[in-house]
């Protein structure tokens, strides 16, 4: 007796592509991690083949993991100045590199995310790839299999660092173009490296070091919000009723 054909999308993704996928289910959520090497490969599949037909790029981003799973938010303890938010924890560009952050249970830092859809059969897929490298963290660009993500590639290049092989055009496009480092790294500094102002004597712009001193706000109460123990209390009937 032959095996049941595939209907949902992940069974098709494991039927199509085999061990070159990591597919995962969470949420209703189709997530399918892949290597680098593989990335413009299986975007072209996945766009040309009947059976996906995602023709629709609908965004990229990138992701840093850097201390993936910690946390500040510790709200179970406190003093009478507050929480320890902020105080305690090594937050997002609290800290000098040598004592960033470094429990993880992911092996690599840098990660962009391409989000699909597919109209044709009203599925959507995220896709994520890992980058190889830390100290220099590169994927294929997807702008020869979807030329609309040429602008959120240069916005993860910009914010991230992360490198697009093959890309048009790869330059910052938020950022100036005298910006040092990468914003959204979890290593850089809440209060960035630089600072621009404009000298009448020079008559011209200039970059200087960053003057103002960093400043942590901690909340000193955390209020029961009626409309969140309602969303939760719908939630935990939905999933009770699933």
């Amino acid at each position: 007796m032959s095996e049941p054909h595939p209907t949902s999308l992940a069974e098709r993704l494991v039927a199509r592509f085999g061990d070159t996928l990591a597919v995962s289910t969470a949420r209703h959520e189709v997530t399918a991690e892949l290597a680098a090497a593989d990335l413009v490969a299986v975007a072209t599949a996945l766009r040309d083949e009947p059976a996906f037909r995602f023709s629709e790029l609908i965004d990229l981003c990138g992701i840093d993991y850097l201390g993936y799973g910690q946390t500040e938010w510790d709200t179970e303890t406190v003093s009478g100045s507050g929480f320890s938010r902020g105080v305690e924890g090594q937050a997002q560009g609290r800290f000098n590199w040598a004592e960033r952050p470094r429990g993880t249970n992911l092996p690599r830092r840098y990660a962009a995310v391409v989000q699909l859809l597919s109209i044709e059969h009203n599925r959507r897929l995220r896709l994520r790839v890992f980058c190889e490298d830390d100290s220099l963290p590169v994927v294929p660009s997807l702008t020869q299999v979807w030329p609309g993500v040429n602008w959120f590639e240069r916005e993860a290049f910009d914010l991230y660092g992360i490198i697009f092989e093959g890309h048009p055009d790869l330059r910052r496009i938020l950022t100036d173009y005298g910006f040092v480092g990468h914003p959204f790294r979890k290593d850089f500094p809440l209060i960035g490296n630089v600072e621009v102002r404009y000298d009448p004597e020079l008559k011209r712009v200039v970059y200087e070091p960053v003057s103002i001193e960093p400043r942590v706000l901690v909340p000193r109460t955390i209020r029961d919000d009626v409309d969140l123990m309602q969303a939760k209390a719908e939630a935990a009937d939905h999933w009770r009723e699933n």
